[in-house]
């Protein structure tokens, strides 16, 4: 298993950056504040090919560095559900925004680049301007 560094990040940003870039994180993160609070099932489901290990993993880190909560009910079988804090729902603007790119650039990639297709070759005069 890969472990990461526990090293003060030398800035704020880097920090952040390291928590969010792991994989499925911010899967994790868009999920949960999307879709509200989940029981662990729930998300896994939601999110399409995350083990239950990396999932473990991963919920774990985010209550940690507290993005998110995990209530826990002792109850047969016991019931836990995670949710987002107040500090994710700061995030959760960015992940807003980072949904409207997505789509615009989707829409501006149209049906052919969801198909594979390749764009058209550049042409003579546009290659030569950027040799």
């Amino acid at each position: 298993m890969r472990r990461y560094a526990q090293s003060p990040a030398p800035c704020p940003m880097g920090g952040l950056l390291e928590v969010l870039t792991r994989p499925w994180t911010m899967h994790i993160l868009w999920a949960l504040s999307h879709n509200g609070p989940a029981r662990f099932g729930v998300l896994r489901r939601q999110i399409e090919g995350i083990s239950s290990r990396i999932l473990t993993e991963r919920l774990r880190l985010l209550e940690q560095k507290g993005f998110i909560y995990r209530d826990y009910q002792p109850t047969i079988p016991p019931a836990v559900t995670y949710g987002i804090t107040k500090r994710m729902k700061d995030i959760q603007k960015v992940l807003g925004e980072l949904d409207n790119l997505a789509k615009k650039w989707q829409q501006e990639d149209g049906p052919a680049a969801r198909t594979g297709a390749k764009a058209p070759a550049a042409s003579t005069a546009t290659a030569a301007r950027f040799s």
